[in-house]
């Protein structure tokens, strides 16, 4: 038999299965899920996400070996750099009140393949990074106990040398994270009472230590004598907020659980500003006051924070200072498995991943499923993985993920949407709704002059200067503007991070370079800046945009070029197994693409305005791309 190439016709067709939109305004407060989660709980959610190992390692680790006394300087820079992504959250989770996170704001925004892939990153991020703040909490318990558990286990269990392995099963943190999986399934209520019983503990011994800490401060140890306040330079301050960025990723939690909000507009952007604020606080605080207490050059990378009391003298203050940590990272453990379920819940209840995953139980209204197997899954991990060599997977996935967010506001902020529903605002009777939209839509026309341009459309007093724009069709320089700005926001990055080491560029090459990206980079924002943006009553809207956005995503870009060659093999060999799994399952069972028409459209035309109020809107509405009423399928 013949093989035939595929037509022009069914290659497009295929290109545009996997760029469809999921409908915002299916973004309602409807749910299974159970809202019953306020702007504290949240915002101590969050805290809990960013305030765990990182402020007990992380802190001595950059202290000593990057920034000295300056890490202040490098988590006040990380905490900045932090704030442009986390407000690109708090639009996205005040705006689309859905569990999803990422998944879900690339998919509303930019297309569903792409959704998918950011959603089965996060998937992996969660999973590893739970199974190491497992180990973790392990390692820092079993430090406190002589090593007698690491000791036992390797005399009378097992143990072994292969790659990527642990040197012997690690049974307690295996333990803890199966514990915390069934604390977790009875519900959110319960995961919140324990997130708070632990934040609360972790919030006083931080203030314990800062207090006390501050007590025994001395300014020598920042004197010329110990080395100066910044021993290693502006590239160690640099090298230092690199790796303090990685300390507040824990924010996404809030955006995850916007479901289970009980007001989401509000709730969400609050709580991310209040915990970004407090875990910024606690950690230039205790960097500041660790290397006051103690020079920096001796401090204990692995446990820095309690032995800086050992060496002042107070034995009995780093027991308080591991019981905190430990406290501090089983509010990290929740976090993770609160949010990866629902990251799940979410692929599954759009058909994107398996079923199975989607159900949620009656009683506790969680996705029980998901939060059993996957904890089952992460405690694997963490028996028996050296994760060393895998931490650094947990910085590309997130980077990634914030990057398509920061694109998604830029691309929603340019089209018109029409905003979530508020509780009581969705009718019951389907009618009445089909019957209201067809209102709506009319309206729109009908005040189309009176209200304004459209957004997407140039603003009209650059209309005589920039007509041309205009002349581009709709949001077609929108959408133009925006990928050079990435393709740009790339090429910089790579010179500035290559162009010396790697590349070794003559000089005035590498200026030539820099100016070129520079100057498209501006002249893309300058673009999307002309073009008119959407403007939402009682919505947080994040601002200067497209300005934060965009260098949100030049700076993922940049920390994302510094991580090594292994990490993006092994980033790409996920990636493989996630299109395997989306064009073998995910694809077909996409809910947009069951609701697709499965005859081809047929074009009508009709006199307008006509006497039909159904006939008269479909002949005013866009092309069919946009996923509005043509997009519905036939009643019966």
């Amino acid at each position: 038999m013949a093989w035939q190439l595929p037509s022009a016709a069914s290659l497009a067709h295929f290109c545009r299965k996997l760029n469809r939109l999921k409908p915002l305004e299916e973004s309602t407060m409807e749910t299974s899920l159970n809202r019953c989660l306020s702007t504290l709980d949240l915002a101590l959610l969050g805290v809990g996400g960013m305030v765990g190992s990182g402020l007990y390692v992380l802190t001595g680790t950059v202290a000593k070996e990057m920034a000295g006394p300056a890490v202040l300087v490098s988590f006040a820079v990380a905490a900045v750099a932090s704030l442009l992504a986390a407000l690109c959250y708090a639009e996205f989770g005040a705006r689309v009140p859905r569990t999803g996170s990422a998944y879900l704001f690339t998919y509303v925004s930019v297309g569903e393949l792409w959704a998918f892939l950011i959603g089965w990153n996060v998937l992996l991020e969660y999973l590893i990074g739970g199974a190491a703040v497992a180990r973790a909490w392990s390692g820092y318990l079993d430090a406190m106990f002589g090593h007698h558990i690491r000791n036992f286990t390797e005399t009378h269990i097992s143990s072994w040398q292969v790659p990527f392995l642990a040197r012997y099963p690690d049974f307690l943190a295996a333990g803890i994270l199966l514990l915390a999986s069934a604390f977790v399934s009875c519900g959110a209520r319960v995961s919140s009472w324990l997130n708070h019983t632990f934040s609360a503990i972790s919030l006083c011994v931080i203030l314990f230590i800062i207090i006390l800490g501050f007590s025994l401060a001395s300014l020598e140890n920042w004197s010329a004598e110990e080395g100066g306040f910044a021993p290693f330079g502006f590239s160690g301050i640099m090298a230092g907020t690199a790796t303090c960025f990685y300390a507040f990723v824990g924010f996404d939690v809030i955006a995850a659980s916007s479901e289970e909000a009980r007001n989401p507009r509000k709730a969400v952007p609050m709580a991310i500003a209040i915990s970004l604020g407090l875990a910024a606080t606690a950690y230039i605080l205790v960097s500041t006051v660790l290397t006051l207490m103690v020079p920096w050059h001796s401090l204990d990378p692995d446990s820095a924070l309690a032995d800086a009391f050992y060496q002042r003298g107070y034995s009995w203050a780093g027991f308080i200072v591991a019981a905190g940590s430990i406290c501090a990272m089983n509010t990290v453990l929740l976090s993770n498995l609160f949010s990866l379920p629902r990251i799940v819940y979410a692929m599954a209840a759009d058909g994107l991943f398996f079923q199975v995953f989607a159900r949620v139980h009656p009683r506790t209204q969680v996705p029980v499923m998901g939060i059993l197997v996957f904890g089952v899954f992460m405690a694997l991990l963490a028996l028996v993985l050296d994760l060393d060599a895998l931490v650094q997977f947990l910085s590309i996935g997130t980077l990634l993920a914030y990057t398509f967010v920061a694109a998604s506001v830029i691309v929603l902020r340019f089209q018109k949407t029409s905003q979530p529903s508020s509780p009581g605002a969705a009718s019951p009777d389907p009618e009445a709704k089909e019957h209201n939209s067809f209102s709506d839509h009319l309206q729109l026309v009908r005040d189309e002059h009176a209200s304004g341009p459209e957004p997407g459309q140039l603003r009209p007093a650059l209309r005589p200067y920039l007509g041309f724009l205009g002349d581009c069709g709709h949001r077609t320089a929108v959408a133009w503007a925006l990928g050079l700005l990435v393709a740009s926001a790339i090429t910089l990055s790579g010179v500035l991070i290559f162009g010396d080491s790697a590349l070794h560029l003559p000089r005035w090459s590498y200026i030539l370079l820099v100016l070129l990206s520079g100057v498209t980079f501006l002249l893309s924002l300058a673009v999307l800046a002309a073009h008119q943006q959407e403007r939402l009553q009682d919505t947080f809207q994040m601002p200067l945009v497209p300005l934060t956005p965009a260098l949100s995503i030049l700076l993922n870009i940049c920390l994302m070029l510094k991580l090594s060659y292994l990490t993006w093999l092994r980033f790409f060999g996920w990636l493989l197994i996630g299109l395997t799994v989306y064009f073998g399952y995910g694809i077909r069972h996409s809910k947009e693409n069951l609701r697709e028409p499965q005859e081809p459209a047929v074009a009508r035309y009709v006199v307008f305005p006509s006497s039909s109020l159904e006939e008269t809107v479909q002949a005013v509405q866009p092309p069919a791309q946009e996923p509005d009423l043509t997009e519905q399928p036939v009643r019966p």
